[in-house]
């Protein structure tokens, strides 16, 4: 699903970026909008119109194989100011899902919050959270490398056990059958559901505030009755999580996570 909404498949998934549509992208391109510098990618595809669109990725335009240059730089020049303000809007929305340094004072989220990395050398591994901090014991500290893998092992860990088992709670509203469910380390969407009833929900819903990863949840759970989006959908997910919209809005706040 892009951002809330998709295609009706055999396979729904709840994604954080718009999945491109069939063409050739050519070397990107650079284009002066309102004064501002702007990159987009061009592609060529079987289609009557020139379509933009702006994601996590930056600006991306399609258009027909006839259309001339000229004619797509005018169109894009049309919708200057849209596009550098859903630019900005999309730069907002930028957050390191993981470290860039795995070194004390580093920033990490965990369940929605941003805490500060502590790392500290010990003769066994342990990792514990609180309000502030994601401390790490680690018999090798200074190990950047080492450190950075037994965080990821722990938050999917973490994953596991916190997210998993939610499945199975919104799961009994609506089926007697519980879903099998796996972690995914997708980079293009929260969750899918496959017309088997098969759930895949992404490790890095742990990073969400659980509200949200509650809402990816419900919404996987209701395609193993409706395999879709429509009302009956919609409606289905806000009997499992009213108030849904809200988190739906919400969740595109923190898409830049899925490409970490």
């Amino acid at each position: 699903m892009d951002r809330g909404r998709g295609r009706e498949t055999r396979r729904a998934g709840l994604t954080g970026r718009p999945s491109g549509k069939g063409g050739r992208a050519s070397p990107a391109r650079r284009i002066a909008l309102c004064g501002e510098a702007v990159d987009y990618r061009l592609i060529r595809a079987r289609r009557r119109t020139i379509g933009m669109s702006v994601d996590l990725d930056g600006l991306t335009v399609r258009a027909p194989r006839w259309v001339t240059l000229r004619e797509i730089e005018d169109a894009l020049a049309e919708r200057g100011a849209w596009i550098l303000r859903t630019l900005a809007e999309w730069r907002s929305r930028q957050r390191d899902v993981l470290p860039r340094e795995w070194r004390t004072g580093a920033p990490i989220l965990y369940l929605g919050a941003e805490l500060r990395l502590a790392v500290f050398p010990s003769r066994s591994t342990a990792i514990r959270s609180d309000l502030f901090d994601l401390t790490v014991l680690h018999p090798s500290a200074h190990d950047e490398r080492e450190v950075a893998d037994t965080v990821a092992r722990w938050l999917r860990d973490e994953a596991a056990q916190r997210i998993l088992p939610r499945v199975a709670s919104f799961a009994r509203n609506v089926t007697d059958a519980l879903p099998q469910v796996r972690l995914s380390n997708a980079r293009s969407e929260w969750g899918s559901c496959n017309h088997k009833g098969e759930i895949r929900l992404n490790w890095r819903l742990i990073q969400l505030p659980p509200a949200l990863a509650d809402y990816v949840v419900a919404h996987e759970v209701a395609h193993l009755v409706e395999l879709n989006h429509s009302r009956r959908f919609w409606a289905l997910v806000e009997s499992l999580m009213p108030g849904h919209d809200a988190h739906r809005r919400a969740l595109e706040d923190w898409t830049a996570l899925l490409a970490a």
